[in-house]
């Protein structure tokens, strides 16, 4: 057996015709797992790229002798046999397609039945996963145990909610049985009971054979990791046994933005007066015979904030569509947007107008191939993408917004080119870009680091204090709710438990 599975002796890594690591030294040996740790921005998920092969090395050597030994014992007939068919995936992003493979699943098939039909199901999506070794330790079956899919398996991937997809992935990449394992932050998102059972897979996994290589929060390293590797400015920082590890508290510099441009910003659209931002009356949304929201009556005023909260699949997103203008059950129900009851003349871009959104959903499916002002600009128009010449003064307009986040300098690339963390900031400011009366936010801290955690958490309490906006906000986590989140409706199973 070999004693190395992979080694990178002087690497430099670029992507995206851009230089992101220089002498890079890492050495991956049999029994070990590595958590991957650094600021947002560091090029953490480049540096997964990079052990999946889809970085260029201008620089430097790569060696794979564990994958070079694993295929010369078996020799296969495959002549496209090659340690890339050894390696599994998790990315921050999903490549669903549909049933014919031939375009992306866009966000709206989600809540519209008929297009919600040409997506695979859970089941016929594992199904059609091939592996190198049919006999290995995960087998469909284990998979769908080990990820408790079985009450998943014939609902669309379309229509899966967050937690739900980074399961279904899960089990798609261990299904494979790699020899290396890549994830990409796969524990955001999750409610607790839902990290702690990843958590226990996990060691699983490194019981089975397979290598983890983890990017994942310092305060969140799995008990089956072995190693921490810390990175920034373009260079590997740190490498270390986990028992040696200390996570450093971040000293953030979040209360630093202009706040009288804020102020500013704020006034620029004055907001309305309404009684009732949303009222639902005993709401019941059914997809066939699964009832996914139970006789929901929830009612919000202008100036409430709200903590929205629930386990994975409780059935907050299929209520958030619903005021969101998304769901079309939503005309089926005694719902009140804004004053006036739904279906009441009212088109979904009136409603969508008063409305400032950001959800993991939205972020899977949004457009990448423009530059991220103009994901911004979009926000005027709630349109997924720019599809009209931009105008000067929202383009200004999003420029001082852009500056307020401190993203200023990423204008003009293009928002598949940017950072996660950076691509989740320019949708927060697609969503604020028009300060309309109403914000919901839904999980919004995924990607971040600590410091842009709080840096946003200490605007979102200054938006409130300084404006009448309503806000819905969910998080799986404590820490990541603002100061001015008073009021809680919490639900489980489609049932409200407390409100």
């Amino acid at each position: 057996m070999t004693k190395i599975i992979l080694s990178f002796h002087n690497i430099s890594i670029r992507k995206y015709d851009k230089l992101v690591f220089e002498k890079i030294d890492f050495v991956l040996r049999p029994g070990e797992h590595w958590a991957i740790i650094g600021k947002s921005g560091s090029g953490k998920s480049v540096l997964l790229d990079a052990f999946a092969g889809k970085c260029s090395f201008p620089q430097g050597e790569a060696k794979y002798p564990g994958f070079d030994l694993y295929i010369a014992e078996r020799q296969s007939g495959d002549p496209l046999f090659n340690r890339y068919k050894l390696i599994s995936q998790v990315s921050s992003r999903h490549s669903f397609t549909n049933l014919s493979h031939t375009t992306d699943l866009y966000y709206q098939q989600r809540f519209n039945s008929m297009d919600s039909e040409d997506s695979q199901t859970v089941k016929e999506y594992l199904t059609d996963i091939k592996t190198h070794s049919p006999e290995g330790y995960w087998t469909y079956e284990r998979v769908v145990d080990s990820l408790k899919l079985d009450h998943l398996l014939d609902k669309q991937l379309i229509k899966l909610s967050n937690g739900e997809t980074k399961r279904t992935l899960l089990a798609a990449a261990l299904k494979r049985n790699p020899l290396l394992l890549l994830l990409d932050n796969p524990l955001t998102g999750l409610d607790a009971r839902s990290r702690a059972e990843l958590n226990l897979l996990l060691t699983e996994v490194a019981s089975s054979g397979t290598s983890i290589i983890i990017v994942t929060s310092p305060t969140e390293i799995p008990d089956a990791i072995t190693h921490v590797a810390s990175v920034g400015d373009g260079r590997m920082i740190r490498q270390e046994s986990k028992a040696d590890f200390k996570a450093e508290q971040d000293e953030g510099h979040y209360k630093s933005f202009n706040k009288s441009e804020l102020e500013e910003l704020l006034c620029l659209t004055p907001m309305p007066e309404y009684k009732v931002i949303t009222s639902l009356e005993n709401v019941t949304i059914r997809y066939g015979s699964k009832t996914i929201l139970d006789n929901i009556s929830w009612q919000i005023k202008q100036g409430e904030r709200w903590m929205l909260a629930g386990s994975n699949g409780a059935g907050k997103s299929t209520l958030l569509s619903l005021i969101n203008g998304d769901n079309p059950q939503a005309f089926a129900n005694k719902i009140v947007l804004f004053d006036k009851p739904k279906g009441a003349g009212e088109s979904i871009w009136d409603i969508k107008r008063k409305i400032g959104f950001v959800s993991p959903e939205l972020f899977q499916y949004f457009p990448t191939g423009i530059s991220c002002i103009q994901v911004i600009e979009s926000g005027f128009y709630d349109t997924m993408g720019l599809f009209r010449k931009p105008v000067e003064s929202k383009t200004n307009l999003c420029r001082r917004w852009m500056k307020l986040l401190e993203i200023d300098h990423y204008e003009s690339t293009l928002f598949r080119n940017v950072p996660v963390s950076i691509q989740r900031l320019c949708l927060l400011a697609r969503a604020l870009v028009k300060n309309p009366p109403l914000l919901i936010f839904d999980e919004p801290c995924q990607g971040m680091d600590a410091d842009q955690q709080e840096r946003f958490k200490y605007l979102v309490d200054e938006i409130c204090k300084r404006s009448k906006v309503s806000l819905i906000y969910v998080s799986h986590y404590e820490s990541e709710r603002p100061r001015c989140v008073t009021k809680l409706l919490r639900l489980q199973n489609g049932k409200i438990i407390a409100g």
